[in-house]
């Protein structure tokens, strides 16, 4: 509550006093509380009743009867108040309707009312499991109870803020077994099939009675907006709420990982096929659940009608342990893209090795992605490429675009901090790489270099050497071929990790640059289809590349040096 420092000019001390606004805003509190009272008054008592019976939580019976919005403005209601208000404004409407009853009467039935009150404070809600009341176990396995929607939201906020001090918006999402999906169907059933003729519930459509999954989220995330000081929307931070049952946790793994993010209490990462897998067995579950559901519901309605309550007790007692609840936050990928230059023949792309053996002094990924992540704060990064060339192959000329996937990034960089990577990397001693045009792009960045990537033109320069004197008319004959289709078996030299395939690639044109002094050297600079094998393209692979720079000029063809000039392509 605000408030203001008046002083007293009579007797010259000053006195805190509520200002006007802080005043106007307590009284419109007050109201909005006076409101929900009278919405909770005018509920229908035998049905709040009977859901107390049934072992409901005060918020899943505001919930069930559409009064979650209304609840959803005081994060700061205690559960005991809420129960406290059920209990005045309808238990106690039902002794003052029922006054002309004995004393007797009267004294059991509030000893009846005190047992239920007690029964709702310290017991798990049959409907939820403790969800909307804020209980579960955390990951040491001790039980929390938190009374209310802001303390709830507090521990969440603070967990937030120690693990990325900086957010400038936010997405919450929320998972839950699918035991909370089966209550919420059999509570639903019985509800249409015991009040669907009342005339409350005909006003009142299921479509008012929100999810346990959406009430969660609509009480605590006001309050996080708050404690958090920015807004929610379809942000690529995410703060995620898992719920899981006690078989589910020992089901699991010690380490999991969530779009590329390791959770708070673990440090391993899933590999990409068995990431794939679990998703694609979680979708066939959950596909599998969905399809019984109907069958389940309809089962169900045909044995209330036999059974009533008491077999809605039995189906909602399935399950009446807290859930474990494991928190993460993490951000989505960020993607860090540009161009490369490698300058050195000693440099892999990605780092190489065999039989425990570095092959090469360094690699390009190693180079920049070492250089950003530090600055990312990320727990850890990709590499990806339009292409790639060979160790001993320099990439020169325009570079070739890439990108660095951060993942969970604590740190999203400005354009100021883009522009210090790219002077870090540009600036090293060695000068084995560069990078230009460095910025950050988002996720149709990775598409537009993967759609791109089939399609660019190449252009190399090659340092040739033939068995035989090279003449003005060899220069001439190179140089008149233009959009040449050649065809090209997998060379030799990649065969143990390549399938034997035949490719047809096209050679748009080539261009002959002589050495000074030498008869039998010269430069060629050519442009191909992505994919063509330049090497192999001069020396013929034994006549696996056909034609080649040997077989247009009758004589041996080798390669002795290659540069990548230029890779043609829209992005970056």
């Amino acid at each position: 509550m605000a408030s203001e420092v008046v002083q007293d000019n009579s007797g010259g001390d000053e006195r805190p006093q509520i200002s006007n606004s802080a005043a106007a805003n307590v009284a419109e509190e007050v109201e909005e509380l006076k409101l929900l009272q009278d919405a909770v008054y005018a509920l229908p008592t035998h049905a709040v009743k009977d859901f107390f019976s049934l072992g409901a939580c005060a918020r899943c019976i505001f919930r069930l009867f559409g009064l979650c919005q209304k609840i959803s403005s005081f994060p700061s209601l205690p559960t005991a108040t809420m129960n406290a208000m059920l209990e005045k404004n309808v238990l106690g409407r039902d002794r003052d309707d029922n006054c002309s009853g004995s004393a007797e009467r009267k004294d059991s039935g509030s000893q009846q009312l005190s047992s239920q009150t007690f029964v709702l404070e310290h017991a798990v809600c049959r409907i939820c499991l403790g969800i909307l009341d804020y209980v579960y176990h955390d990951e040491k396995e001790i039980l929390v109870k938190k009374d209310s929607a802001y303390e709830f939201a507090k521990i969440v906020a603070e967990s937030v803020k120690q693990e990325h001090p900086q957010i400038d918006s936010f997405s919450l999402e929320v998972s839950l077994p699918p035991v909370v999906m089966d209550n919420e169907q059999v509570v639903r059933s019985f509800m249409r099939k015991k009040y669907g003729s009342e005339h409350w519930f005909l006003q009142k459509t299921l479509t008012d009675c929100i999810s346990i999954k959406d009430a969660l989220k609509l009480s605590i995330l006001d309050t996080l907006e708050k404690l958090l000081g920015t807004k929610s929307n379809l942000s690529t931070f995410r703060i995620r709420l898992t719920y899981e049952t006690s078989e589910e946790s020992r089901r699991k793994p010690d380490n999991e990982e969530i779009d590329g993010c390791k959770r708070r209490k673990t440090n391993m990462l899933y590999t990409a096929d068995e990431k794939q897998a679990s998703e694609t067995s979680g979708s066939k579950n959950f596909a599998e659940h969905e399809n019984k559901q109907y069958e389940c519901t309809e089962g169900f309605a045909k044995d209330l009608e036999g059974h009533g309550s008491d077999y809605l007790k039995f189906q909602l007692e399935k399950e009446s342990q807290p859930f474990g609840l494991v928190f993460l936050c993490y951000r989505c990928p960020i993607y860090i893209g540009g161009r490369y230059l490698k300058y050195s023949r000693n440099v892999s792309q990605t780092c190489w090795m065999i039989e425990d053996e570095r092959m090469g002094e360094a690699s390009v990924e190693e180079i920049i992605g070492g250089s950003i992540l530090p600055l990312c704060q990320g727990d850890g990064y990709k590499f990806h490429a339009a292409g790639r060339e060979d160790i001993d192959v320099r990439m020169l000329g325009t570079g070739r675009p890439f990108l660095v996937e951060v993942q969970n990034a604590h740190q999203v960089p400005s354009e100021e901090l883009i522009k210090e990577m790219e002077m870090k990397i540009n600036s090293q001693e060695n000068k084995l790489v560069g990078v230009k045009n460095l910025k950050i792009l988002d996720n149709k960045g990775w598409a537009l270099m993967r759609e791109g990537e089939a399609e660019k033109q190449k252009q190399y320069a090659a340092l040739v050497w033939i068995s035989r004197p090279f003449n003005d008319d060899d220069s001439k004959t190179l140089s008149s071929l233009q959009e040449m289709q050649i065809l090209q078996k997998t060379p030799i030299r990649v065969l143990h990790r390549r399938s034997p395939l035949e490719r047809e690639k096209v050679i748009h044109w080539m261009k002959v640059e002589k050495i000074a002094g030498s008869c039998q050297y010269f430069l060629l600079h050519l442009c191909t289809q992505a994919g063509t094998y330049i090497k192999e393209f001069v020396h013929g692979d034994l006549g696996r590349t056909h034609p080649s720079i040997g077989s247009i000029l009758g004589c041996r063809g080798e390669i002795l040096q290659l540069d990548v000039t230029d890779v043609k392509m829209d992005c970056f």
